[in-house]
């Protein structure tokens, strides 16, 4: 038998990569087999895992993807963007505008029109609304368009080599103005009040607690998978040019790379897995209206990142859940507390752990290495 002290130091001897891959793999499999093991006990059981939780655990499952894709660009390229709210809504619409067209006919006024429009008074399907009845157009969507929109703002500032905080207002303003265009009535988009009121998904009721229990467990699969994606970007070559464009972008100009071009790159892939996040975030939440895009709303995924630890991956996930978790209990038990809890914790962290929960993870495991050596 191979002795435990053994067996620790060849654990602390693991490469980095090795073991947030690892680390990332298990938390994933937890998330989704405990559900799927819940499902089997009755109602009766203390097993039995409580079907309302479902959506809200799913909803986490899409903030952690979120928080993955601004890590990307923010951990490990420098680029801290306040706009990714954006491209998350822009997924969620796409989403949004498939289910209303699964329930046409089904409205208040039994009209081939989604019964916002119908209240309008408009009197056709505006163009763009038109393949959104089909899903797997409405999901190509979800990840296209978002991917659309970040290639070009990205051609013209990073072309402009605009970074640093004027990049962070810039996106800040990109995601404002979006934001007071979908409050518009006449855009299209159900004004103020968004896209709700969605029954089913593929012929499935979004009520039915085995098509949430479905949402959770795809929405579990999507994040492992992102999670490998992004683990396999900043693992490659080009995940360290992009950490070399993070610690000196002028060197790595001077050294011959196009270091826009790594940064569009980068930045589109990072919206497209947003508008992933908001595909998944709208069946589970069962709304989606302007409101996502508020800058307040990137700014606190920016927190996510912070305190789980940028540059990780692993800490933005555990940052996601955790900030998520206790502004469900805190918005509940003391809803006024809430804004001064996050606010305190962001100074905390960016002032004494300024390396997030993995930096402590991280010191903890490097002290025990020590402690073996010795």
């Amino acid at each position: 038998m191979i002795p435990f002290k053994t067996i620790r130091e060849r654990a602390l001897q693991l490469q980095p990569a090795r073991y947030w891959i690892a680390t990332g793999i298990f938390a994933t499999s937890i998330l989704v087999i405990v559900p799927l093991l819940n499902a089997v006990p009755g109602p009766s059981s203390p097993f039995h895992f409580p079907d309302y939780l479902l959506p809200l655990l799913g909803k986490f499952l899409c903030y952690a993807i979120l928080a993955l894709a601004l890590d990307l660009v923010w951990g490990f390229t420098g680029i801290l963007s306040l706009g990714h709210g954006l491209f998350f809504a822009l997924g969620g619409y796409a989403m949004g505008m498939y289910l209303m067209r699964s329930i046409k006919g089904e409205g208040v006024y039994r009209s081939e029109l989604p019964d916002f429009m119908v209240f309008l008074d408009w009197k056709k399907l505006p163009w763009y609304w038109h393949g959104f009845g089909n899903f797997n157009f409405a999901l190509a969507m979800a990840v296209l368009v978002p991917g659309l929109v970040a290639f070009a703002f990205g051609y013209f500032a990073f072309r402009s080599r605009v970074r640093g905080v004027y990049l962070s207002i810039v996106t800040q303003a990109l995601t404002y103005a979006a934001m007071l265009l979908f409050f518009q009535n006449a855009t299209g988009f159900g004004g103020n009040n968004g896209l709700t009121d969605f029954k089913r998904i593929l012929g499935y009721s979004l009520h039915d607690p085995s098509t949430k229990l479905t949402l959770y467990v795809i929405s579990g699969m999507a994040l492992l998978f992102v999670y490998l994606l992004c683990r396999y970007v900043v693992a490659s070559k080009l995940g360290r040019v992009l950490t070399a464009i993070r610690d000196a972008e002028l060197k790595v100009r001077f050294c011959g790379y196009q270091a826009a071009h790594y940064k569009l790159f980068v930045w589109t892939l990072s919206a497209m897995l947003c508008g992933l996040a908001g595909a998944l975030y709208v069946p589970q939440v069962g709304i989606i209206n302007p409101s996502e895009m508020q800058p307040s709303n990137s700014i606190e995924m920016a927190i996510w990142v912070a305190v789980g630890g940028r540059g990780t991956l692993v800490g933005p996930v555990a940052g996601a859940w955790l900030i998520n978790g206790t502004k469900s209990w805190l918005t509940t038990a003391f809803p006024s507390a809430w804004l001064y809890v996050l606010g305190t914790l962001f100074v905390v962290i960016t002032l004494f752990i300024p390396d997030g929960l993995v930096g402590i993870s991280t010191a903890i495991r490097n002290r025990l290495s020590a402690r073996i050596r010795a």
